[in-house]
């Protein structure tokens, strides 16, 4: 597969055009933002990290059947994805109290929720992505009911998926951000899975082992992603 001219660059990705107008290559980087970018940094091995991560985790999605962009892992940064549409709205599934969450409704963090919630937001960094529900989509054209739907029963598949799975590594599934793209009509997941988008914390000890740790200055970031990394057994 032929990786062409860049296409696009975001916050802790590049995207390239390939010689198949069906499929992209997607390269990781270690930069990492935090608050709408106005906190910039890098993180060591990062980009490895979540690619690797990102496309175990897709693997194990997929045998429970969740449909993905993921064709094939090309090295330690770069992977052929399936080209998708971006539905524009960020999924948000919360397992415990943190983050913002736990700042809007007064609550301390790492309180065990009574069920998972499910919460989206309007993809627009210009206006800081903000809430929404599933009426303002429909509304905003966002998404159909239909798209809505399969969204919705795939997230909470995946984070049943997950959750049980990072139990078994001794992490405890806090939150975590996924997103979902149109690919031939089909709802497919997208994006990543990894310590960017997830809360991670130590079923024992309580340890951030996420991005947090970069976004509140607590340290030992690279360590804390080389941590998961290492509890996934990925050879």
């Amino acid at each position: 597969m032929e990786k062409r001219e860049q296409l696009y660059e975001g916050k802790a990705k590049k995207v390239f055009l390939t010689d198949d107008p069906d499929l992209l290559i997607v390269s990781y980087k270690d930069d990492a933002t935090a608050f709408d970018g106005q906190k910039k940094g890098t993180i060591v091995g990062k980009g490895a990290i979540n690619n690797r991560m990102t496309n175990h985790i897709f693997r194990l999605l997929e045998k429970k059947g969740v449909p993905t962009h993921l064709v094939e892992e090309l090295n330690d940064r770069e992977t052929l994805v399936k080209k998708v549409e971006i539905v524009p709205l960020e999924v948000i599934i919360r397992n415990f109290s943190a983050g913002s969450f736990a700042k809007k409704l007064g609550m301390e963090e790492g309180i065990k929720l009574a069920c998972p919630t499910l919460e989206f937001s309007y993809k627009n960094d210009d206006l800081h992505d903000p809430f929404i529900n599933s009426y303002y989509a429909l509304a905003l054209n966002l998404a159909t009911q239909e798209e809505i739907d399969a969204i919705t029963k795939y997230a909470f598949t995946v984070n049943q998926v997950m959750r049980e799975y990072f139990a078994g590594l001794g992490i405890e599934l806090i939150d975590f951000k996924i997103e979902f793209g149109r690919y031939h009509g089909q709802i497919i997941l997208a994006d990543e899975v990894s310590p960017d988008t997830c809360r991670l914390w130590d079923k024992e000890t309580h340890e951030k082992l996420d991005k947090d740790r970069f976004r509140r200055d607590l340290g030992n970031v690279e360590d804390a992603y080389q941590e998961v990394f290492r509890r996934l057994g990925i050879q």
